[in-house]
């Protein structure tokens, strides 16, 4: 292949792990992997929007862009790629073959519409018994919400690409259902009811990714991944908080949380973290590393927060646990951490708590509303939502950073050592 053929072929596979969800480090490695393979001295330069890579060989030097925005999260697809470059790299792919692979990967189907509609149903109810629900009729009415809001969703993209019409859509729906169900008494102070199905739009891999750039100091990517995060996090507030304004109910910000027993607790995160997976496309054969990580998870914030800690301490002590078991199986498996590790953790990200604020705010715009309560509870939500994240992204990304690190140290050595011998 000529060089245009050769860097063509680089950013096709790059720019499908880019935009389906797979971590900027490991879609860099990925496209170093490939490139040396093929003979190439290739740097590969990843942006919000699009992909640069700048590509040598002995015959000269060229420089291609390819578009690609990172708004979308298919692990299937991520694992079909790996296992492309793989084939490509030890000879079992032609690289014409390839592009023909390429191509098929990107036109793999997600979860079919029952599967998703199906998850979206037992993850809401998964999170709502972690939140403390009480009544049978709430549990109907959330997996109700949710699976409509599913198959809403999914309708949706069939005529639209835009990111953030799916998500509010169907926090509208969740809306309007939760305030139905204040209306006829079937809703605690807790608004379960509309505020499970809105947990599940919530989009933690994007926020974990940012925080990730942050952290490797790709600072333009990073933050624009987090503005991104945002506007979803907005959408889904404003379809949740308008839909309950529809019939004149508001989200408390200062409603009391209840306990549940830790056994309910971890089943109901396994369920959770199954549910995130199957809305991630993660492979099935898969799902049994962040459902076990995921619950065990959930038990180790359980007892912290039993014993007092606050909820940005459980929070860390759970994802600490989740970085240091899931890099290396991660590693050893062949699995991407992004399909394993940010499903075992999505679930504790601070979506209530980002809801109240939002109501918090819009309940300070009235001056009728300016009481110490209101404006207190909204501080208190918006920080602690704030050390949740930050606490949840250092807890999840440090040891993996390390880890990473140790392992490039231990292939070195020992690439060293067959060179010796």
């Amino acid at each position: 292949m000529s060089l245009q053929e050769q860097s063509d072929l680089v950013l096709a596979f790059a720019r499908m792990l880019h935009v389906n969800g797979e971590s900027t480090d490991e879609t860099i490695t990925a496209t170093a992997r490939l490139s040396e393979s093929l003979g190439l001295r290739a740097t590969i330069i990843p942006r919000w929007g699009e992909l640069q890579l700048l590509a040598a060989d002995g015959t000269g030097e060229l420089v291609s862009v390819v578009k690609a925005d990172p708004t979308g999260v298919d692990m299937d697809r991520v694992v079909s790629t790996w296992r492309a470059i793989e084939e490509l790299c030890a000879g079992k792919l032609t690289s014409s073959a390839a592009f023909e692979k390429i191509k098929t990967i990107s036109h793999a189907a997600p979860a079919p519409t029952w599967l998703f509609t199906l998850a979206a149903a037992a993850g809401a109810v998964a999170l709502s018994v972690i939140f403390g629900v009480s009544h049978l009729a709430a549990v109907v009415l959330i997996a109700a919400s949710a699976a409509v809001g599913a198959v809403l969703r999914r309708t949706l993209a069939r005529y639209s690409t835009n990111a953030l019409l799916q998500p509010f859509s169907a926090a509208l729906l969740a809306g309007v259902v939760g305030a139905l169900a204040v209306r006829f008494q079937l809703s605690s102070p807790l608004r379960l009811v509309g505020v499970c199905s809105c947990m599940i739009l919530v989009p933690g891999p994007h926020v974990l990714k940012g925080m990730m750039d942050l952290i490797n100091s790709r600072v333009s990517l990073g933050a624009c991944r987090l503005i991104f995060s945002g506007l979803v996090i907005l959408a889904i507030c404003g379809g949740l908080l308008v839909g309950l304004s529809l019939l004149g109910v508001s989200l408390p910000v200062e409603a009391p949380g209840r306990a549940i027993p830790l056994w309910l607790d971890a089943i109901s995160a396994g369920v959770a973290v199954a549910a995130f997976s199957i809305f991630f496309s993660t492979p099935l054969r898969m799902l049994g590393w962040p459902v076990a990580v995921g619950m065990l998870a959930h038990a180790l914030r359980w007892f912290t927060l039993d014993l007092g800690a606050g909820a940005a301490t459980g929070a860390f002590v759970a994802c600490l646990l989740v970085g240091l078991v899931l890099t290396p199986v991660a590693r050893r498996h062949r699995m991407p951490f992004a399909a394993v590790g940010f499903a075992s953790v999505v679930s504790l990200m601070p979506g209530v708590l980002l809801f109240r604020l939002a109501s918090g705010l819009l309940q300070l715009a009235d001056s009728s509303n300016m009481t110490l309560p209101v404006l207190g509870g909204t501080v208190a939500d918006g920080v602690t939502a704030v050390n949740i994240i930050l606490a949840m992204s250092f807890g999840l990304i440090v040891p993996k950073l390390i880890i990473d690190r140790l392992w490039q140290t231990r292939d070195a050595v020992e690439d060293l050592s067959w060179e010796g011998a």
